[in-house]
């Protein structure tokens, strides 16, 4: 049984900082890419951040380049997201996933039923 657990959720204002972690146990898997998505009430879950297995590749939604960063520690089964600059809109429960392959490429990252564990999601809410 695969477990993702997500925490580091909560409420800070405009410009401030979270980091999300995600810790996996059940199954080893560091040999799959792994990556997070947000969904605000009333929207489409919308892809974040992925990262390869080996942690070497990085892809990035457009709203959060240069904001957010994705990171991996294999040893420890927990990736990790680091929010700066936060903005009102990005409001949303934060799901961390695992993805079917190690290397994705394209718009295979951004599809929702390429990935096969989901966490249970964290709440972040950034208050302007």
């Amino acid at each position: 049984q695969v477990q993702l657990v997500e925490s580091g959720g909560g409420l800070v204002q405009a410009g401030g900082s979270l980091r999300l972690s995600c810790a996996t146990s059940g199954r080893t898997l560091s040999n799959y890419a792994m990556a997070w998505f947000r969904q605000a009430p009333g929207k489409e879950r919308e892809f974040v951040a992925g990262i390869r297995w080996s942690g070497g590749y990085t892809n990035y939604g457009d709203s959060v380049k240069g904001r957010f960063t994705i990171s991996r520690d294999n040893a420890k089964s927990t990736v990790y997201l680091q929010m700066n600059s936060l903005k009102p809109e990005d409001t949303a429960v934060y799901y961390c996933a695992v993805h079917r392959l190690a290397t994705p490429l394209g718009s295979n990252w951004y599809q929702v039923h390429n990935y096969d564990y989901w966490g249970q999601g964290a709440q972040v809410t950034v208050s302007s």
